[in-house]
């Protein structure tokens, strides 16, 4: 047998053949098991008029093997040895096609970019201005992330985080329509690809196996809070403790039952939508909530830019230019350590809820403030252990509270996002239409809300004495009245009130002496190390 040839054009039928046979393995063979070939074989006598013999068999049995070649040498009166010889090459020629397949399926890494100077320097450049978090919030904007201009700088922030020892959260509450998912994924799209994870459903074991260091300081985005119930769980485990771990039963190749412990790292940060904030309390007690702008200028905002896109008048180029500068900011900025040396003096609105969590959220918020600024702040060696770090200033504690008076603002609030935004609606229609009573039919007609929706918010204020019966009865239906305008324009000015005085009190501590802490103060020195 001088010449043989394997035809692998087409993959449901593979062809050897040499100067006495032809092999034709029919259907292909399976790519996964590679401890078997199970396959359907027509083996023909080339130059002869005798049929074909067809058969089932793995070319991995030697007794099928064996029987295969006695019985196909008998039917076509040809050697044994010539068969042998034959299907051992093709059973070889399969095991390379298999390989080559199976390699060929599988996706190539994601290779992370390599930033070429002039890129580095354009986002070094940028990171150095000042008012850093205001450009950058107008670069978000100019990427194609209209309106929301807190919200998107907020959640830029908050995925910078994931760099951090402590990253931070981010649950987005609105309803349907309203852009939830959408922010999410602009603000996404602004985090290099190479850090984040986009996922669409989760099921309940999910993330027990990724890899053991696969999400380490990754930024995962979960489209749908409410299509991922059953992996809550595993996900808060995951952004308390920064690793989950599992102990399940695995069979390996001889059938034998063993223990195999799964263990996932992180620290992740972690970003979700839902309409249902009551559901995802524990949940939402790890992450910062944001609502989304409801407004009619909002939605004129969107629809205007809608139609310019329609219109073609919408340069994409620069969009992705805005995009792809602070994808290169974000590639640059280096894990660091900060310290806030003004810490121990901070103090949050005694108003707020929870205000040991708050508490963690707000310090830990100034640290990514602080960390994103990395390359405005100097960096400092600690003499005792040669860490190094640099440290919070009091314009980095300035933009957190300008940034945080409206989430502390509702974690300051006994009523849930959806609740307080439909009595403040209340308020304004009353005020513009100068009643001070209403119905809920009234309501409902004006500012075309769910009955069920409303029905639960009704009951919610006139527990909570926010709104009061004064006529009426249940079949006929109620009147109600506000109890109070202004008592959520009063808790706002608490809320300013406290954090401004907190940030004066520091200026002029520091106008008369050094912020020193109330433990002995690090000893450091100064680097001249720059961070790349």
């Amino acid at each position: 047998m001088a010449v043989k040839k394997f035809n692998i054009t087409n993959p449901e039928s593979l062809i050897y053949q040499n100067e006495i046979l032809k092999l034709t393995v029919l259907g292909g063979i399976k790519l996964e098991g590679l401890d078997r070939m199970r396959s359907t074989l027509k083996i023909e006598l080339k130059k002869s008029p005798r049929p074909p013999v067809r058969h089932n068999l793995d070319l991995y049995n030697d007794n099928q093997l064996e029987k295969l070649i006695r019985k196909t040498a008998e039917k076509l009166e040809i050697g044994t040895t010539v068969l042998a010889a034959s299907l051992s090459e093709l059973t070889e020629q399969l095991e390379q096609y298999r390989l080559q397949q199976i390699k060929e399926s599988q996706p190539e890494p994601y290779q992370s970019p390599t930033l070429t100077a002039e890129e580095r320097k354009a986002a070094e450049d940028f990171l150095k201005e000042s008012n850093l978090l205001e450009r950058t919030n107008q670069l978000i904007g100019k990427s194609g992330m209209i309106g929301e201009e807190s919200n998107r700088l907020l959640m830029y922030l908050i995925f910078t985080s994931r760099k951090q020892s402590q990253p931070l959260h981010i649950v987005s509450l609105g309803a349907s329509g309203t852009g939830k998912t959408h922010l999410q994924e602009k603000v996404g799209e602004l985090i290099p690809e190479e850090d984040r994870i986009e996922i669409t459903t989760l099921s309940e074991n999910a993330f027990y196996y990724f890899g053991q260091r696969e999400l380490k300081n990754k930024l995962i985005l979960i489209e749908d809070l409410d299509g991922a119930d059953n992996a809550l769980y595993p996900l808060r485990e995951l952004q308390s403790k920064k690793r989950i771990s599992k102990t399940v039963a695995h069979k390996n190749s001889k059938g034998e039952t063993k223990t195999m412990h799964l263990i996932v790292e992180g620290p992740v940060s972690v970003a979700g939508c839902t309409t249902k904030e009551q559901i995802y309390e524990d949940n939402a007690n790890r992450s910062f909530l944001i609502y989304l702008d409801e407004s009619e200028e909002q939605d004129q905002l969107v629809m205007a830019y809608q139609r310019k896109m329609s219109a073609g008048k919408i340069d994409k180029h620069e969009e992705s230019k805005a995009a792809e500068l602070l994808r290169n900011c974000q590639r640059i900025l280096e894990p660091i350590k900060v310290v806030n040396p003004f810490a121990e003096l901070l103090q949050i609105p005694k108003e707020v809820f929870k205000p040991r969590r708050t508490n963690n959220h707000y310090l830990q918020f100034i640290e990514v403030v602080t960390f994103y600024n990395q390359f405005q702040r100097e960096q400092k060696a600690d003499e005792e252990t040669g860490e190094i770090f640099i440290e919070t200033t009091l314009e980095d504690i300035e933009s957190t509270n300008q940034l945080l008076k409206e989430i502390l603002l509702r974690k300051s609030d006994e009523l849930n996002g959806a609740c307080r935004n439909y009595l403040e609606q209340i308020k304004a229609y009353l005020e513009v239409e100068n009643k001070k009573a209403f119905t809920n039919r009234e309501i409902r007609k004006k500012l075309r809300i769910n009955d069920s929706n409303q029905k639960r918010w009704t009951i919610s204020l006139v527990n909570n004495h926010y709104l009061k019966r004064i006529k009426g009865n249940k079949n006929q239906g109620y009147q109600y009245q506000i109890t109070s305008y202004e008592e959520y324009q009063q808790l706002q000015e608490k809320i300013n009130t406290a954090l401004d005085e907190s940030l004066e009190s520091l200026r002029e501590a520091g106008r008369s002496k050094p912020v020193q802490s109330r433990n002995e103060p690090r000893k450091s020195k100064k680097v001249n190390a720059v961070i790349a």
